[in-house]
């Protein structure tokens, strides 16, 4: 079912992969329409316990509704952080939702790579000094 849903995404989905896959928002690791428990996760990490779920039209149903709170209610149970946004929220405030995946992957975990590593954090290569000086 879970790869049968990753061959079948939605253009929110597309473009929030885009963001997530190979370790590109910040080196977090994210996995897709991943199976846990009885659901199945749309982008979960695991370092920091945090999904974030895509929500289209479907899910502005009464009924739907109900099943997404009881989903996230279980996953928060089990330590899961769920991040939930609606598509069309993602298409007109994407720097908003990047930075809300932000702060909760920060709140969550520590960052995976130490600080000297980190894109856009050091001018200098840190790590290369320290090999030539010897350190």
């Amino acid at each position: 079912m879970a790869r049968a849903l990753r061959k079948h995404d939605t253009w929110a989905e597309r473009l929030l992969w885009s963001w997530l896959r190979a370790r590109r928002f910040s080196a977090y690791k994210f996995r897709r329409q991943r199976p846990y428990g009885p659901y199945i996760l749309d982008f979960f990490c695991v370092e920091a316990q945090v999904n974030i779920e895509l929500d289209g039209s479907l899910h502005g149903y009464p009924e739907q509704r109900s099943k997404d709170e009881k989903r996230d209610e279980w996953l928060e149970e089990q330590g899961i952080k769920v991040l939930r946004y609606w598509n069309g929220r993602l298409r007109r405030e994407k720097q908003v939702v990047r930075d809300a995946i932000w702060k909760a992957l920060q709140d969550r975990a520590p960052h995976p790579l130490p600080e000297y590593c980190r894109p856009g954090l050091c001018k200098s290569n840190r790590f290369s000094q320290e090999r030539k000086e010897g350190g």
